[in-house]
């Protein structure tokens, strides 16, 4: 199989990803090979390829908002079929025997394994899956719209809930990338009105479509004091501006699982019960409401593509911020 694979971590201009043929993955006895259609690139996938993360192992095919069809199944599965078409996000497998894995956190599983991370991802013609952590996908989502809900649409509904703006009149977001734009739509499903933090001219744009209330950039004043706040961008000068920015009772959720330092700050920021969280991961009971809302909204995603000898280019592109909305590898016949 055709594979990007990543051999040592270097900014994304350098080109890191390297294709190579690598041999067919073989399924054990409760795993899947999926035939990848669509490939979502994140940020994660930057931290990954750019070093940001410790990673556990090098080489490692990067990738992880994957959907495709079943090609072949291990002995012992028994959930789905040959050729039928499922998808696959960041979380890989847990231990399941663990307090949080008892306590239905298996996010926070010492224990989880990552796709693109622990095992190799979806940058690659076929991947290797556990049986019990794919999903199968809403009827309506074509394979390359789809992609971004594995993590992008995934990630976004986990940070809305950790900022708790189903309880939120304001609610601001701080970045306008893959995942704020599918998050904007849920928040405004539950009646939120959004305000949007974005330097970037287009994604300001992007947010008006969507329905943001206002739009602005960091340092701006909204129109009112926010309920719930989430930032995206992967910037810890953000944290002091949105708690600036925060009512009483607030809540800050951030959003990315790398972020530049937080800047050291005035106790009076967090006073006032206001709560900073992080996000971290997300489970599969998260996988499954978010496609229950991608059907039932329904959710858009807009998705620009390239094929996938152009995973570097792509990874550019995302460092740069030059995708409204996400950016899909596509596989080549």
């Amino acid at each position: 199989m055709l594979a990007m694979v990543l051999e040592r971590t270097a900014p994304a201009e350098e080109a890191p990803l390297k294709p190579c043929e690598r041999p067919d993955p073989q399924p054990g006895p409760r795993e899947l090979v999926v035939r990848v259609h669509a490939c979502g690139v994140c940020h994660t996938d930057l931290h990954v390829v750019e070093g940001d993360l410790e990673l556990p192992r090098l080489p490692i095919i990067p990738g992880h908002e994957i959907v495709g069809v079943v090609e072949r199944r291990g002995a012992e599965c028994s959930r789905w079929e040959i050729g039928q078409r499922v998808a696959m996000p960041w979380l890989y497998s847990t231990c399941g025997r663990c307090k949080f894995c008892r306590m239905e956190c298996e996010n926070l599983c010492a224990e989880a394994q990552f796709t693109g991370f622990h095992a190799d991802g979806g940058f690659a013609e076929l991947v290797l899956a556990q049986e019990d952590f794919v999903y199968e996908l809403p009827e309506g989502i074509g394979d390359v719209h789809a992609a971004p809900l594995m993590c992008a649409g995934v990630i976004g509904l986990r940070a809305l809930r950790q900022a708790e703006a189903d309880q939120a009149e304001y609610l601001g977001l701080y970045g306008f990338g893959a995942s704020a734009h599918i998050a904007i739509q849920v928040a405004r499903y539950w009646g939120c009105e959004v305000f949007v933090f974005t330097r970037s001219p287009e994604h300001q744009e992007h947010a008006r479509e969507l329905g943001a209330a206002w739009v602005g950039r960091a340092e701006d004043e909204a129109p009112a004091r926010l309920d719930s706040a989430i930032i995206f961008a992967p910037a810890g000068p953000l944290v002091p501006l949105a708690l600036g920015a925060l009512e009483r009772g607030g809540t800050v959720a951030l959003a990315g699982i790398h972020m530049s330092p937080i800047p050291e700050m005035e106790y009076a920021l967090i006073y006032g019960e206001r709560t900073m969280r992080s996000v971290a991961n997300s489970t599969r009971e998260d996988v499954v409401n978010l496609l229950q809302l991608a059907a039932e909204i329904p959710l858009r995603t807009d998705v620009e593509t390239l094929p996938l000898a152009e995973a570097n280019e792509a990874l550019r592109r995302v460092k740069n911020s030059e995708v409204s909305g996400a950016v899909v590898l596509t596989m080549e016949d």
